[in-house]
C-alpha cells in the first residue's frame, strides 16, 4: 500500500529518503512487519530557532546514514521523519499526535522545554521512545536525554558568577518560557543566599527592540546582567547592551540557550565578546568529535553547530539500545537498555544514562567569544568534568 503524505496544521511532518525501504510502509498497524524502521526528529525547523533545529536534524540524519551504511537493524534500514514544532508550545500536542499516529517507534527531541512539558507525556503514553533534548527537570523521567538538565547547568553558572565576579547586584532579563524562567529562578535563589540583590525584568519573545529593558537593567548599576533567553532574543539584547552602555562596567552573562553560532552572527562579534555564556564545548572542541565534525562537514558542506552533536549521540545510543534489546519495537525493552547506557563513547564524550533517564556527567562549561567569532571554553566546574 502506498504511503500517504503527512501534513500538519501549523507544522510539518516530512519523510526523509535516507534509505530505500525494503518494502512500502503504511501508516498504522504493526510496525514490526514493515521493511524499514521509522524514527522521528522533532524540533524548530522554521521560525527564530530554525538554525538550531536544522543543525539538530542534520545530527540525526548523519547518525541514520551511518547506521544504515553499517547494515541497519539486522538488515532493516532506518527511515527518518521530521516534525516541525517551531519552538511553539501551542502546536506541541498536535505535532506529537501526528508522529504517534505514524509508524515512528522513537523520537529524537523535542528541544524546547515548553514544548516537551506538553508533548513528552503523549509520546511516553503512546510508547514512542523519546530521546529528548529538553533541559527542564520537569521532563525528567519522560524518556532519556544525553544533554544537560537545568539542575546541572545552574550550579556551574552560579559558581562562575559568584567566584569570578563576586557580584553585589545582578539584573536579569528573562524570557518567561519554561526553561529560561526556571534557570533565572534557580540562579536568583542561589545568589540571594549570598546577599546579592537580584532584579528580574521580563521580556517578550515577540520583541525586536529591547532598549527599554536594557536601560532598566542598567539603572541600578549591577555587577552583571544575566540573559535568561534563547539566542534570537539574547543576540538582540547584546546589541542593545553595547549601544546603551559601551563603557558601562556591568558584565554580561548569557544563559546556555544562547550558545549558537547564530548569536554571534546576529549580535556581531563586538557585542558577543561583551558576554560569557554557559554552554558546552563546540563540536570542534570535543576531542571525541573529530570524526563527527569531518563527516558532518563532508556530508552537509557546512560546519556543525552546537546541538547537532547531541542529537547525533542521541540517535547513536538509541540504535545501540535496539541492538542490545534485540528489538526496535518493544518500548519497555528499548527504554531499559537506554537506561543501562554506561560509558558509551559518543561525540560529546563518554555517555552514561542513569535510572531516571538523565546523563549524570554532563559537559557544561563557561565560554567566551574570541576575536574570530568563535566560542572558547574559559571555565569548567569540577563537578561536571
Amino acid at each position: 500500500m502506498a504511503r500517504r503524505s503527512l501534513v500538519l496544521s501549523g507544522a510539518t511532518l516530512v519523510m526523509c529518503a535516507l534509505a530505500a525501504p525494503a518494502m512500502a510502509q503504511t501508516i498504522g498497524g504493526d510496525p514490526s512487519t514493515y521493511g524499514t524502521i521509522t524514527i522521528a526528529y522533532e524540533g524548530p525547523l522554521t521560525g527564530d530557532q530554525a538554525a538550531n533545529g536544522r543543525d539538530m536534524l542534520r545530527g540525526v540524519q548523519l547518525a541514520v546514514r551511518e547506521y544504515n551504511a553499517a547494515g541497519g537493524f539486522y538488515g532493516r534500514k532506518v527511515r527518518l521523519v521530521q516534525a516541525n514544532d517551531k519552538a511553539n508550545p501551542g502546536i506541541a500536542k498536535s505535532v506529537a499526535r501526528r508522529v504517534i499516529n505514524g509508524p515512528a517507534v522513537a523520537v529524537v527531541g523535542p528541544y524546547n522545554s515548553s514544548v516537551g512539558i506538553l508533548n513528552l507525556p503523549l509520546y511516553t503514553r503512546a510508547r514512542v521512545v523519546p530521546v529528548q533534548m529538553t533541559s527542564t527537570d520537569d521532563t525528567t523521567g519522560k524518556g532519556v536525554t544525553v544533554q544537560p538538565k537545568n539542575s546541572q547547568i545552574s550550579p556551574v553558572e552560579y559558581d562562575f558568577i559568584q567566584t569570578q565576579w563576586t557580584p553585589s547586584k545582578v539584573s536579569m532579563l528573562v524570557d518567561p518560557s519554561a526553561y529560561t524562567q526556571s534557570m533565572a529562578d534557580r540562579l536568583q535563589r542561589s545568589l540571594e543566599k549570598k546577599g546579592v540583590l537580584v532584579t528580574q525584568i521580563p521580556i517578550s519573545e515577540d520583541q525586536t527592540d529591547f532598549t527599554p529593558q536594557v536601560n532598566q537593567a542598567l539603572a541600578n548599576n549591577p555587577t552583571a546582567v544575566y540573559l535568561s533567553t534563547y539566542y534570537p532574543q539574547g543576540a538582540a539584547i547584546a546589541k542593545a547592551l553595547e549601544a546603551a552602555a559601551p563603557g558601562h562596567p556591568a558584565k554580561c552573562f548569557a544563559g546556555l540557550a544562547n550558545q549558537d553560532p547564530a548569536f554571534i552572527s546576529q549580535a556581531g562579534i563586538s557585542a558577543s565578546r561583551r558576554c560569557v555564556f554557559s554552554g558546552v564545548p563546540t563540536p570542534q572542541q570535543f576531542p571525541t568529535a573529530k570524526a563527527y565534525v569531518r563527516n558532518y562537514t563532508r556530508t552537509f558542506r557546512r560546519a556543525p553547530g552546537t546541538w547537532g552533536t547531541f542529537t547525533y549521540d542521541s540517535a547513536k545510543v538509541l540504535f545501540r539500545a535496539w541492538n542490545r534489546a534485540g528489538t526496535a519495537f518493544d518500548y519497555a525493552k528499548v527504554l531499559a537498555q537506554l537506561k543501562k547506557t554506561t560509558n558509551y563513547r559518543g561525540a560529546t564524550g563518554k555517555i552514561t544514562v542513569n535510572k531516571v533517564g538523565n546523563r549524570p556527567n554532563v559537559p557544561v562549561s563557561i565560554l567566551n567569544v574570541d576575536a574570530d567569532g568563535e566560542f572558547n571554553v574559559v571555565y569548567t566546574n569540577r563537578r561536571n568534568k
